[in-house]
């Protein structure tokens, strides 16, 4: 369900809002620095979860062994 929210998003609008927490990361100390970083962190792992290639496990093997 968030992808189908994202998407229905103007695409100006993530890029905007990830790069606010990514500069509200570093600027803030402490826990609220950390959290927005970790937002980040999130945001950027779960985009890379869905864009991984569907290749077969034998592909995926050969692929993480020439990386």
């Amino acid at each position: 369900m968030p992808l189908l929210y994202v998407g229905q998003l103007p695409r100006w609008v993530p890029g905007t809002v990830l790069a606010a927490f990514f500069v509200a990361g570093l600027a803030m100390q402490g826990w609220a620095g950390a959290v927005a970083l970790c937002a980040v962190a999130a945001a950027l792992g779960w985009l890379a979860y869905l864009s991984w290639p569907r290749l077969p496990r034998a592909g995926l093997a050969v692929y993480m062994a020439t990386r």
